[in-house]
């Protein structure tokens, strides 16, 4: 079976590479490896993704956030960056992945975030004010729905789960199953093909 990104263990040779990120008005240094996502740099998705929360997101102060399957963690240091006052925890199954967002949190100087080694929620104990996910579409629909179901339990009263995803790899799905999990889903942005959808359990 060839390696995919959602790999526990990646087997490809390891070469790691840095890269300069400039996003949502902040600027990161970012090692990524083989073995995972988008590794050449920020992909387009998680480019609209970034803009759209730090544009139309209203968090409250001091907001918990979670990024489910962080990669080597451009979303999720991002967002610390941009809200000094939060506290970013990141997650992902891939220990190369998880290894990388360990030293992009040094390399940027971010004092305010963490990361975990975990399938999806496992490891997670606390609830949060915002999930955000790139969800992992190769590793397939189940996977993906139920990152979205599961997301009810993890979330604070008034808190948001806001997801990117391609109109051709199943947007309109998650779109209906949001709906269906939180009895609302807003589209708050659509580029080139990709969607930008959020639910918000309320409270």
């Amino acid at each position: 079976m060839s390696e995919h990104y959602y790999s526990h263990t990646p087997t490809s040779k390891t070469d790691e590479q840095k890269h300069t990120i400039v996003v949502a008005n902040q600027t990161l240094s970012i090692w990524t490896d083989h073995g995972v996502f988008s590794k050449t740099g920020l992909d387009f998705g998680s480019r609209t993704l970034l803009e759209t929360i730090k544009q139309d997101m209203i968090l409250p102060k001091n907001p918990a956030i979670l990024d489910v399957g962080c990669g080597y963690g451009p979303i999720g240091l991002t967002l610390a960056k941009a809200y000094s006052d939060a506290f970013v925890t990141m997650v992902d199954i891939n220990e190369r992945a998880v290894h990388l967002t360990e030293k992009n949190i040094h390399e940027n100087k971010v004092n305010h975030a963490k990361v975990l080694q975990s399938n999806v929620y496992e490891a997670i104990t606390e609830q949060f004010d915002m999930i955000v996910s790139n969800p992992p579409i190769r590793a397939g629909k189940k996977v993906v729905h139920h990152i979205l179901e599961e997301s009810i339990s993890y979330l604070k009263p008034n808190g948001y789960i806001v997801i990117v995803i391609q109109k051709k790899q199943g947007a309109p799905s998650a779109q209906k199953k949001m709906e269906d999990v939180f009895g609302n889903v807003t589209l708050l942005n659509r580029d080139k093909g990709y969607w930008i959808l959020c639910s918000q359990l309320k409270g």
